[in-house]
């Protein structure tokens, strides 16, 4: 007697418990999300086919992916994307998985735009990683052009990809620099999500985020050594009432702003939260020159 042919639901049934098993938070997510790329349906069409039998071929392409995950390769790795605003982004081991705190930096650059609160001229995207924060201005933003920075040229290739997957390769600049290193300027806006992790907090990552690449991740001892670099940096190369936007980690928001402010470059400095309520962005804008008048 031939057994009973696997389910979708029964599928998802072992292996939500298999990568539970493995210490994976999301484990009921990841298995609808690799079963629908295995069966190329999506998590609604899982669940209007409960009953639909796998096949031997799509049994063992799960099993693949399963053990991947297993391992605790992250998701994004496995699939090769990640979504972002609202679009899908190829992602790679190579650049930083966007995160969905990142979205609050756009959000915010969003709505100085509509407000028409930004001076005229290109975007600085320092460390693109893989072109997320770019290429979504670049959507959202149909008149600017934008400029993007990464040391890794394998991120810029992941850069380029999207850009031309999102139609937007033409408004997207390309640097293989270090930071800001050899930018010009001047900038409408210079936006960052740099790394900021310190090296203290390695020991409490998962094993997920430890495979991410560890230049796009740390940031010395305690995680300010390239924020305090593109605070440096950057501002120099805004223009008069430019805006810059810094994304940083739970807790950093009050010493950044403090580098910002002794540096006397910008004003109106401020910490903006994400929807956990964590000061996740600084923002400052450069200061317009004022001309004294004499009576």
């Amino acid at each position: 007697m031939s057994p009973e042919p696997l389910t979708i639901a029964e599928a998802l049934r072992l292996s939500a418990e298999y990568l539970h098993e493995h210490g994976v938070g999301s484990a009921r997510l990841d298995a609808e999300l690799l079963l629908s790329r295995v069966l190329g349906l999506s998590r609604l069409d899982l669940y209007l086919a409960f009953d639909r039998p796998l096949s031997d071929d799509e049994r063992g392409r799960m099993r693949a992916l399963l053990a991947r995950r297993g391992r605790r390769e992250p998701l994004a790795h496995i699939t090769g994307e990640r979504e972002f605003f609202s679009r899908v982004f190829e992602v790679s081991p190579d650049v930083l998985i966007p995160r969905p705190e990142t979205e609050r930096l756009v959000e915010r650059l969003l709505e100085r735009e509509r407000g028409g609160d930004l001076p005229p001229g290109p975007i600085l995207d320092v460390g693109t990683g893989s072109g997320a924060i770019a290429v979504t201005l670049a959507c959202e933003m149909p008149k600017r052009s934008l400029v993007a920075t990464d040391i890794s040229a394998a991120a810029l290739a992941v850069v380029r990809r999207n850009a031309e997957r999102h139609g937007v390769a033409d408004r997207v600049a390309l640097h293989e620099a270090d930071l800001a290193k050899g930018m010009a300027g001047p900038f409408a806006a210079i936006v960052s999500n740099p790394p900021y992790v310190a090296e203290s907090e390695r020991a409490i990552l998962t094993p997920e985020v430890l495979r991410e690449p560890e230049r796009a991740l740390f940031g010395g001892a305690n995680g300010l050594a390239v924020i305090r670099r593109l605070v440096e940096e950057a501002p120099p190369l805004l223009s008069p009432a430019g805006v810059l936007l810094i994304e940083v980690g739970a807790g950093q928001a009050g010493e950044v702003m403090r580098m910002i402010r002794d540096r006397g470059e910008c004003e109106a400095v401020a910490a903006l939260t994400d929807l956990a309520g964590i000061e996740r962005v600084v923002e400052a804008t450069r200061r317009v020159a004022r001309v004294s008048s004499k009576s």
